[in-house]
């Protein structure tokens, strides 16, 4: 067991990355999925928006019971990698769309519950000083493995089945490196959890205000992650076939979701330097014109569409890292496990009616129009931010 903190923090990250993998293997194989299954639009956004479902029942257990912050959290990573991975395989004997097929998206999300959320908290044991960069390159690790399903989707063409089971396994590797990480000298255990001890997330201004900032930022993120590749591929539809435009669209997703990860890292050094609640306005205030712009946009040449597309989610991630690292600046270290948990456990709340309403919105409205709405979010997350900057003088 290595105790160095660059290979920790290496091994950690590649295990998140691979662990997270887990999240968009549906909303990468949908379109296919939909052809053999005849899926109805309600059942493939529950099969997105049920990852979401399970996250916040998972994150809300670990949080209120302390998981996180008394057991070893190298072994509920592992644990629960595994088996979000063998629950992601069911969906190879599941009926397509079926009752089944969405149970088991809401216990993957479930179990990833026990995977990101954790990590940070591992990641928060090995320095104060670098705690933006810290986080930041766990989150440009997650982003990551949130786009390899859309890579593995384009690169197994019509065939749904490779991606799900090449995600499977590479989130088993990601629970297995995760046993190999160290612990960081500012790791702490509660011996003993208190649940009531959460509400200092109301109490303690920064960390009430870091979460109403999070949760703007979440109105944009994931709708604009699962639904990003379906909305590209409209607009591409304009001006080229529709299959190519369809793998087009994936190969896009995959491509605006991971450029996010260097971004996740440079916003992370500059947090550290200028302030992480300027950060986060920075990032927003990018995410949100490129939203607008992209809206502007669709439907048109596919040189114009695609580069926003990028530039959007090049911007759209970066802020995450930093809102937890400011809840991790003003916490209690035996109590931030529990609070990072609840803190993705409202914000992924508001993503269940964020990712299940956007194709349905995108159906009676266009895509054009729901695209733009996305921008409030950040918008909202911007103001929040402002107000705890200034509340700090």
């Amino acid at each position: 067991m290595t105790t160095s903190k660059p290979i920790a923090i290496a091994l950690l990250t590649i295990a998140t990355s691979l662990g997270m993998i887990l999240w968009f293997t549906t909303a990468a194989t949908l379109p296919d999925m939909a052809r053999e299954g005849a899926i109805s639009e309600a059942r493939q956004a529950w099969l997105s928006s049920g990852v979401q479902a399970g996250f916040v029942i998972g994150a809300l257990v670990i949080a209120v019971t302390g998981i996180a912050d008394r057991l070893d959290p190298r072994r509920v990573m592992g644990f629960c990698a595994v088996a979000g991975a063998l629950a992601n395989l069911g969906l190879l004997i599941a009926h397509l769309g079926g009752d089944l097929a969405i149970a088991l998206r809401i216990f993957t999300g479930a179990m990833l519950a026990g995977v990101y959320p954790i990590g940070m908290k591992i990641a928060f044991g090995w320095g104060l000083k670098d705690r933006g960069l810290l986080v930041g390159l766990l989150v440009g690790g997650l982003t990551t493995g949130k786009s390899l399903p859309y890579l593995l989707a384009f690169m197994g063409g019509t065939d749904w089945r490779m991606a799900i089971v090449g995600s499977s396994l590479l989130a088993v590797t990601g629970g297995v490196l995760a046993q190999f990480v160290g612990l960081g000298p500012g790791h702490a255990r509660a011996l003993r959890f208190d649940p009531l001890s959460i509400a200092v997330a109301w109490t303690n201004p920064a960390i009430r205000g870091a979460y109403l900032g999070y949760f703007g930022h979440m109105w944009e993120l994931f709708a604009f992650w699962a639904w990003i590749a379906t909305a590209s591929a409209a607009s591409f539809a304009f001006t080229m076939d529709v299959h190519d435009a369809e793998s087009l669209g994936k190969l896009t997703a995959f491509l605006a979701i991971i450029l996010g990860a260097p971004f996740c890292v440079i916003a992370g050094r500059f947090g550290d330097r200028i302030g992480k609640a300027e950060v986060t306005i920075i990032a927003m205030a990018v995410s949100a014109s490129a939203a607008i712009a992209t809206a502007l946009s669709f439907g048109g040449p596919v040189w114009l569409t695609l580069p926003l597309i990028l530039i959007w989610g090049a911007s759209v991630i970066p802020d995450s890292a930093q809102f937890s690292a400011i809840v991790a600046d003003h916490a209690a270290p035996e109590l931030s496990g529990s609070l990072l948990t609840l803190q993705t456990a409202l914000g992924f709340t508001l993503t269940i009616a964020t990712v299940q309403l956007t194709p349905l919105a995108a159906a009676l409205w266009g895509w054009q129009i729901v695209l733009a709405v996305m921008a409030i979010g950040p918008v909202l997350g911007i103001l929040a931010m402002r107000l705890l900057r200034r509340s700090k003088g």
